[in-house]
């Protein structure tokens, strides 16, 4: 997803956004009380802001507290309800007790939705809430996510798929409405970094975790640490990775790589894909 688009949008764009913006409005004017499943990324920040927006102390934002979610990825949720002012939740989820979701087969996000919701759904009903919603964006329906079919299932509603918002024009609409983090990378679960079939265990998610955490201090942004038994695979932005080869101490690098666990560390050419590891599932279907 390119952001230097969203700063030259035509007219007849800008109208639709603001279009999609009132449906919006009017999907939760209508709800009356809504819980928001908020993770933080840019695309239920909106949705909870929207719902706040419109609905005021009647909207709760609940973010699950669960080891494939960075410690910092958590405080972000915090400070961003906190700057914004609605209601925020913390609760803890287990994904990983089940081995459905530990095994990590290609459905996996389908065992962390449904931990997700059926944690939240309980949630929502005791204190009131008749809908759960969450960040969903149209382009999510046209990639591999079997977490959407475990949410729908659950009676869970996508606003910003609802009104067709993709993710350039999430981000445009929190840029116009002032949220900061507009530009936010995107920040799926840590989870997503291991090729389907390896077993995923708290430790890999902690060693993963401080790998991009590294990265991060590096002053890199958009990157992943992908796990692949012993070894780890850094992928940056194709941009980024001259100057990282030629900037970076990397017999430094490693060795800090090999102090959180990993063997090997090795630096992906191609750069960074989103969903790169889904290749996989293309290559099994032809």
């Amino acid at each position: 997803m390119d952001n230097r688009n969203i700063h030259h949008l035509p007219i007849h764009l800008k109208t639709m956004l603001a279009e999609k913006s009132q449906q919006l409005r009017a999907i939760f004017a209508e709800m009356d009380r809504a819980l928001i499943a908020y993770s933080g990324g840019i695309d239920s920040t909106l949705t909870a802001k929207i719902a706040y927006d419109v609905l005021g102390d009647r909207a709760l934002a609940v973010t699950a507290d669960s080891p494939s979610l960075m410690p910092e990825d958590l405080e972000e949720a915090r400070v961003q309800a906190v700057e914004i002012g609605f209601r925020h939740q913390v609760v803890k989820t287990h994904e990983l007790d089940n081995p459905n979701y530990a095994s990590n087969p290609v459905n996996r996000c389908y065992f962390c939705k449904s931990e997700l919701h059926d944690t939240l759904k309980p949630l929502a009903q005791q204190m009131g809430y008749p809908y759960v919603v969450d960040g969903v964006n149209a382009d999510d329906l046209q990639d591999y996510r079997p977490g959407i079919q475990a949410a729908k299932e659950r009676g869970v509603r996508s606003p910003l798929a609802e009104v067709g918002l993709s993710k350039l024009e999430v981000r445009q609409l929190a840029k116009e409405l002032g949220l900061p983090w507009w530009d936010k990378p995107a920040q799926p679960c840590l989870s997503s970094r291991f090729p389907y079939g390896e077993e995923i265990t708290v430790e890999k998610l902690q060693r993963v975790g401080r790998g991009e955490r590294y990265l991060r201090q590096l002053g890199l942004k958009n990157l992943r640490v992908r796990s692949d038994g012993d070894t780890a695979r850094i992928e940056l932005l194709p941009e980024d990775i001259k100057e990282f080869v030629l900037t970076t101490d990397l017999p430094t690098l490693v060795q800090a790589f090999q102090d959180f666990g990993f063997t090997y560390v090795t630096l992906d050419l191609e750069g960074y894909r989103s969903g790169k590891l889904n290749r996989v599932l293309q290559t099994s279907a032809g």
